[in-house]
């Protein structure tokens, strides 16, 4: 589904060359859950916004399998932050990415209606983002992605700003969701747990400039239980790389 071949990525500011990325090569198949995990700043979501063809690769190239449609989008993204439209009603913010086709208004907000329930919102329709908790504008951000019915969906950090208990829950529903729907899903983190819970397969970012140092698989099925035997060693062995890339 995504073929990432030889990515190498250099900002220039000021006259001076910055190089972000290097020699980056990887294959997702589709269907599967990667969780791309590194430190802060290491340059994941930069290779986020290459996959998604915000930024434009120096070196190397990217290949989509994906099927135009013009009433859905191709490739769908959720940030860190909802970034939900405050004068919108929960659907209507769940509907935005619909507007670009050629949907009726009965049709976007059926599509918005069945995304708010895939994510357990189901009956919040009608309510406005500052009557949410952040967990719950997440979700609406997740919903909105969802509506357009991507074949890719990436994810940059979603949950990272969010509670535990909060961050914990919506984990588990993404992998409740990544079960029922089969997308390809590309998951930024620098949470080793995280990216273990989740994730089919680890890609571990490190390094200046950034590149791959690992590329773990997890086998386990899900659900997934937390710190459980199956998974151990797997946050052993992805701290280790993370502490000693060079290794």
């Amino acid at each position: 589904m995504i073929k990432l071949d030889n990515i190498g990525l250099t900002f220039t500011r000021d006259g001076e060359q910055t190089e972000v990325l290097r020699g980056l090569t990887l294959a997702i198949p589709a269907g599967h859950l990667v969780a791309v995990l590194g430190p802060s700043g290491v340059g994941k979501s930069t290779l986020l916004r290459v996959i998604a063809g915000l930024l434009e690769p120096n070196t190397g190239g990217v290949t989509l399998d994906i099927t135009p449609d013009r009433n859905k989008l191709s490739v769908a993204m959720v940030f860190q932050d909802a970034r939900l439209l405050p004068w919108r009603k929960v659907w209507s913010n769940a509907a935005f990415g619909l507007e670009h086709g050629q949907l009726s208004s009965a049709e976007r907000r059926a599509k918005a209606e069945a995304a708010l329930a895939l994510v357990g919102l189901a009956g919040f329709s009608e309510r406005y983002p500052h009557e949410l908790s952040g967990g719950q504008r997440q979700r609406v951000a997740l919903a909105r992605a969802l509506a357009v019915e991507p074949e890719i969906l990436l994810m940059d950090e979603p949950f990272a700003a969010l509670d535990a208990i909060t961050r914990e829950g919506l984990q588990d529903e993404l992998a409740r969701i990544h079960a029922a729907t089969r997308k390809t899903i590309v998951f930024v983190t620098h949470s080793i747990d995280e990216a273990v819970h989740i994730a089919n397969e680890v890609v571990v970012l490190a390094g200046r400039p950034a590149h791959l140092t690992a590329k773990v698989t997890i086998d386990a099925p899900q659900p997934r239980r937390r710190g459980g035997a199956e998974t151990a060693d797997l946050v052993a062995r992805l701290r280790a790389e993370l502490l000693e890339p060079a290794a």
